[in-house]
């Protein structure tokens, strides 16, 4: 059953950009801030921010149906790896999903963020003959040869949370959440907060080469580039985790004076950026010298935000499962599945602060969140 509709449905599709969420990873900044609470939205390294009110909920969560012959749909899911607390949500979330309770048996592999151990655990599946494969890709490059392998092998591919740069014939579907609208929504925001004041910008950018990290930088640029008197002092990779922020962060501080803006491309990042900052007695948030933007939203990342500590959080939902498990349900019933699936995002800023482009945070928001 797994190779019956592969054929049938590579429709030839253009995708948006779309990246997966980013990740995050660490613990809750250590320094003088306050900590976040312990609840952490999903077991990864770091905090988990929610969205406004409830989070944008998962496809309709109906029974999966077994395979036709009673026996288990067999589903394959290389995830990125678990270096944030938002990834750690995202995986619980598919095993979860895809448990034999719903009638599927789940491959799971923990790729640790290497791109050619990603590239073989796929090899894996197919050599298997799974029924359907999920892939998280850790890099968006790279993907064209293992895509067309596994669609000789009719087995349908669903490119999930981030992007490929690959030719989208070779790939059933893909879904996740939009990173350039994400990077805009970060800096249509700004540029209201700032209401034509400058801004001198730094920037801790995710993993090199994801596209969580592509999107977002590409947004966030789109609108720099119509503020003429803002600067991007500088933009380094802190690679989607608590101390790689830190690091980076610690390096800024000793090279620029004049920074009012750290943009983090996750909460992970930001956690380590506070720590470097609260070690140098650099304040931030509502009431600090320095504006603090973030991205994945998780639950401890949206209570820095209610702290007034972040002052504006992008959210990346990691509940996307759900979504994945409809497409395989239309592919089993012999229907057509879209090119993408967008999973809607929100953005969030601290209490006091009134937007167009975000919600408030309150503690109501924050208790309604899913994750």
């Amino acid at each position: 059953m797994k190779k019956k509709i592969a054929l049938l449905l590579m429709a030839a599709m253009t995708i948006s950009t779309l990246v997966a969420c980013g990740n995050s990873a660490a613990e809750a900044p250590a320094s003088t801030t306050e900590e976040a609470p312990a609840e952490e939205a999903a077991p990864e390294e770091e905090a988990a921010p929610a969205e406004e009110a409830a989070p944008e909920e998962e496809a309709p969560a109906e029974e999966a149906a077994p395979a036709a012959d009673g026996e288990l749909i067999k589903v394959g899911f290389a995830q990125v790896g678990h270096e944030s607390d938002w990834r750690a949500a995202n995986t619980k979330n598919y095993q979860d999903t895809f448990s034999e309770a719903n009638g599927y048996e789940l491959s799971f592999v923990d790729c640790d963020n290497d791109h050619a151990v990603q590239i073989e655990t796929v090899r894996g599946f197919i050599e298997q003959e799974l029924d359907y494969i999920c892939i998280a890709p850790i890099q968006s490059a790279g993907w064209d040869t293992v895509l067309q392998e596994a669609q000789d092998a009719g087995i349908p591919v669903l490119i999930v949370d981030r992007a490929v740069d690959a030719d989208p014939s070779l790939y059933t579907t893909a879904l996740g959440c939009d990173m350039v609208a994400e990077g805009e929504a970060a800096g249509n925001w700004l540029a209201e907060y700032l209401n034509g004041e400058a801004a001198n910008i730094l920037v801790i950018e995710g993993s090199v080469g994801a596209s969580a990290t592509l999107g977002r930088t590409e947004g966030f640029n789109n609108i720099v580039a119509n503020n003429s008197n803002w600067t991007v002092l500088d933009s380094q990779s802190g690679d989607f985790t608590q101390a790689g922020g830190q690091e980076v962060m610690e390096s800024f501080i000793k090279s620029y004076s004049d920074f009012n803006v750290v943009v983090c491309q996750n909460d992970n990042e930001a956690y380590g950026a506070m720590d470097a900052m609260d070690a140098a007695g650099i304040t931030y948030g509502v009431d600090g010298d320095v504006t603090i933007i973030s991205f994945d939203a998780t639950h401890d990342g949206l209570q820095y935000t209610l702290d007034g500590k972040i002052t504006c959080n992008v959210e990346c939902n990691p509940l996307q499962a759900g979504f994945a498990e409809e497409v395989i349900k239309k592919l089993e019933a012999g229907e057509a599945v879209d090119a993408w699936t967008l999973v809607k995002d929100e953005a969030f800023v601290a209490p006091g602060i009134e937007s167009a482009y975000a919600v408030t945070m309150s503690q109501e928001v924050l208790d309604g969140r899913a994750y």
